[in-house]
């Protein structure tokens, strides 16, 4: 495979001829790889987003009329929103059970940080058992199908590094209970890393330099791989998205969806009350009429530490990424094939191969990583609306081995919240004298989706009495 005038020219044309300066060395397959990397990009516009984002550095801007936005508390704040509430679980029922909810999960990332090598979705996380993230979110739908009598679809994005291990993955364990058409795989689209010059860089003599383009990039890599057409075809209107690194989140949520669908919504947000000023969560707000994201670090001190009357902050709703889509939304955000998302600068650290080959590892920035937000989406929704989540119900990310937002941090929260729906129930909990659970507690998902079927089994199962320093699996 040779590299025709036209396509050198254009190369040329943007500055970029240094791709090809290995073509002599390559054999064919390589010469086919880097072909297929360099025809997948839309010069003309990588070209800009070079001279906007790379060849000058702006500065974040943040709005001087932001306003924090309504939102739909957790609990009703009057018997009027508790009927609401109570249409709004009607609703999402019916469109759960009519098949009108698909759920997409984001599964791109490796569990390097976790020390774990291999996606991350197979990180095993439940307290007892060992369950991973994948199987944990499977069992949800596979009790969601049965419960509410309908096949569901699960959309999983993955990445060029884990698409093929996460497929393999799932089949080895019989896609967990689910019909392997039930799941859908596709792979999340890549951006070439720039230097701060404007040259891209290559990876090796046959590859560029590329890294995931954000998980904004979720909604254009659903158009590209057909899976938008393929839940039209199905009669899917709405999209639940969560991230897989958070096993406590309810994928498909009654009132979140009928609240959603009720208020007629682009696009609907959980948002959870901040623990403090700089959590790390993204600050939901209201600027020139429209819904935003501003950044944690990005939001100014004055705002971050701004407090209502009764000492709650006023930026108090926090961003765990959990959203509903309307289908025609997203088609409309990528029609044309483009994504209508703003882009952002990362500066990274960029292994790179020089002219001679060599692979130079940098000890400090050397290029710049775009990337989109899939929450930038917001301003463009008509209608968007903000349900608060109970933190302990919805959210316990697993980042780090250790600490804040992590491995015990995660199966701690897994075991409150399987020990508090058995308290509803009426079983007694063992509990030392702070109030910490004494024992580990597992619930399977394939039995317990929800609060409901907790009390619904246990107020007729013979349950023995729990022992302090005890495990218990029930399933």
């Amino acid at each position: 495979m040779a590299f025709n005038n036209d396509f050198r020219d254009k190369l040329k044309k943007y500055g970029q001829e240094q791709l090809l300066h290995f073509e002599n060395t390559l054999d064919e397959k390589q010469k086919e790889k880097l072909h297929g990397q360099l025809q997948a990009i839309d010069w003309e516009y990588m070209d800009s987003l070079i001279r906007d984002f790379v060849l000058q550095k702006r500065e974040t801007e943040i709005p001087h009329d932001l306003q924090a936005p309504f939102i739909f508390r957790c609990i009703p704040e009057n018997e009027k929103q508790a009927g609401y509430y109570r249409e709004a679980v009607k609703e999402g029922v019916r469109l759960i059970s009519g098949g009108k909810v698909a759920v997409l999960t984001v599964a791109g990332g490796q569990g390097t940080r976790l020390g774990y090598d291999g996606p991350k979705g197979k990180f095993p996380i439940t307290p007892i058992n060992g369950k991973p993230l994948f199987r944990y979110s499977a069992e949800k739908l596979v009790r969601a199908g049965r419960k509410y009598s309908t096949s569901l679809k699960w959309f999983i994005m993955t990445s060029d590094a884990n698409d093929r291990e996460t497929k393999e993955f799932f089949k080895e364990n019989n896609y967990f209970g689910l019909k392997s058409a039930q799941v859908v795989f596709f792979t999340q689209g890549m951006m070439p890393a720039v230097d701060y010059s404007g040259k891209i860089l290559m990876e090796s003599e046959d590859s560029l330099a590329l890294s995931p383009n954000g998980h904004g990039g979720t909604l254009l890599a659903l158009r590209d791989c057909g899976c938008l057409d393929k839940m039209k075809a199905d009669g899917v209107d709405h999209i639940s998205y969560f991230q897989i690194d958070n096993p406590l989140v309810s994928p498909l949520n009654p009132l979140f969806i009928g609240l959603h669908c009720l208020e007629n919504s682009d696009m609907s947000s959980m948002s959870l009350a901040k623990t403090g000023p700089y959590e790390k969560l993204g600050n939901f707000c209201i600027s020139d009429g429209k819904m935003q994201i501003i950044e944690y670090s990005d939001m100014p001190a004055e705002l971050a530490e701004k407090r209502k009357e009764d000492g709650r902050l006023l930026f108090e709703a926090g961003s765990p990424a959990i959203h509903i889509f309307r289908l025609d939304f997203i088609q409309r955000l990528t029609k044309d094939g483009k994504l209508k998302l703003p882009w952002h600068r990362a500066d990274k650290k960029v292994a790179f191969v020089d002219e001679k080959g060599s692979l130079l590892k940098p000890e400090k920035p050397n290029a710049v990583k775009l990337e989109t937000f899939i929450f930038d989406a917001l301003p463009f929704a008509q209608n968007p609306m903000i349900l608060e989540g109970k933190r302990e119900l919805e959210f316990s990310p697993v980042k780090n081995p250790e600490g804040v937002d992590s491995v015990v941090s995660c199966r701690r929260m897994l075991i409150d919240k399987d020990a508090a729906m058995m308290e509803k129930a009426g079983v007694k909990i063992p509990r030392n004298a702070d109030g910490a659970i004494s024992c580990k507690i597992e619930l399977s998902p394939l039995s317990f989706l929800d609060v409901e079927d907790v009390v619904e089994y246990f107020k007729t199962a013979k349950v023995p009495e729990l022992e302090k320093g005890k495990e218990y699996y029930f399933e």
